[in-house]
């Protein structure tokens, strides 16, 4: 946290720099692989706003119409290049699938900085600048050994995962965080019975509702239940539904939407790690004067793995209401 308010600082002392005389109003867009409807992204959304009338930028952020589009999320950011901006910023859900359109923006000569979703080999993978986000696998490990504290002490351990989105990085590098951390549960505890299976979970409450409940239908004692977003507020409604009590089965999962938020409040769910979305808009705008006007570097922005628990929700529930959090 220390480092990342040093660079949050550094890059708004940079922004404060003595403008050229030839500077021009930034020009930055932003390509997302989310709908518009999408709360996360909403609070990612309000970070880029504030930080673009910090520099009196001219931005837009393009979101696609379904999630999971991976052509239009291209589309969107060849239409970008098109417009030649300072600054263009994406998520990059896939290793191989915007490697040529984020070259061809490189090419043009437009700073690329990848936030939110990385390139697996990072710029071994991708020709973007610099990575502003949480590294997911390190944030899957400590979250399941956060929850691996609450298993009983007794008797068989029985995980399911569900993996939101299993061709896209973000989804499936934090399954492998969760199960790596299920690992080391097991090898610290060779003599407990652990088992972990995966679902294809989906995109919104209703698919991880549906899909979850039917695996719950064949295995009735489980333990615990890791979403890779915030599905598992669809989880939820099959415990209440069956009239499973808060606690019963453990959940944990990522992102701190207000429905998460308040099925935290209730006792259903135990654990969200923050990435803190907010930042992920506001630190790759407040790169853009430096990179464009001093020409340097861009540079990566952890934005952490913070573990949140119901003990906390009450401080955050204001911020997200105003859209911080």
């Amino acid at each position: 946290m220390k480092t990342l308010i040093a660079a949050m600082l550094a890059a708004t002392a940079l922004c404060a720099m003595p403008a050229l005389a030839e500077e021009k109003p930034l020009r930055i867009i932003y390509a997302t692989h989310a709908d518009s409807g999408n709360t996360f992204w909403l609070t990612v959304k309000k970070g880029m706003d504030d930080a673009c009338a910090i520099v009196k930028a001219d931005c837009q952020m393009l979101f696609i119409a379904k999630a999971g589009d991976v052509a239009g999320h291209i589309a969107n950011i060849q239409a970008a290049i098109a417009q030649q901006p300072d600054l263009l910023i994406t998520s990059i859900t896939d290793d191989t699938a915007f490697d040529a359109v984020v070259k061809e923006a490189v090419d043009a000569g437009i700073a690329v900085i990848s936030s939110n979703v990385d390139d697996n080999e990072g710029a071994k993978g991708n020709a973007r600048a610099a990575f502003v986000g949480q590294s997911f696998f390190t944030a899957g490990q400590a979250l399941a050994t956060r929850v691996a504290g609450d298993f009983p002490a007794e008797g068989p351990i029985r995980v399911l995962i569900g993996v939101n989105a299993p061709a896209d990085n973000w989804s499936r590098t934090r399954a492998n965080g969760i199960i790596a951390g299920l690992e080391s549960w097991k090898a610290a505890n060779p003599s407990r019975d652990i088992s972990w299976h995966e679902i294809d979970a989906g995109l919104d409450y209703g698919t991880s509702a549906d899909r979850f409940g039917s695996y719950f239908t064949s295995e009735p004692n489980l333990t615990a239940y890791f979403d890779t977003g915030f599905w598992d507020v669809g989880v939820v409604t099959v415990l209440k539904d069956r009239g499973i009590e808060p606690g019963k089965v453990i959940l944990g999962g990522f992102d701190l939407v207000p429905d998460v938020l308040a099925q935290m409040q209730a006792g259903y769910i135990q654990y969200h790690v923050d990435q803190q979305p907010y930042l992920q808009g506001w630190a790759p705008v407040m790169q853009a004067g430096p990179i464009r006007d001093y020409k340097m570097a861009a540079y990566d922005v952890d934005t952490g793995s913070a573990i949140v628990t119901k003990d906390m929700v009450g401080a955050i529930e204001e911020l997200s209401k105003a859209g911080y959090r």
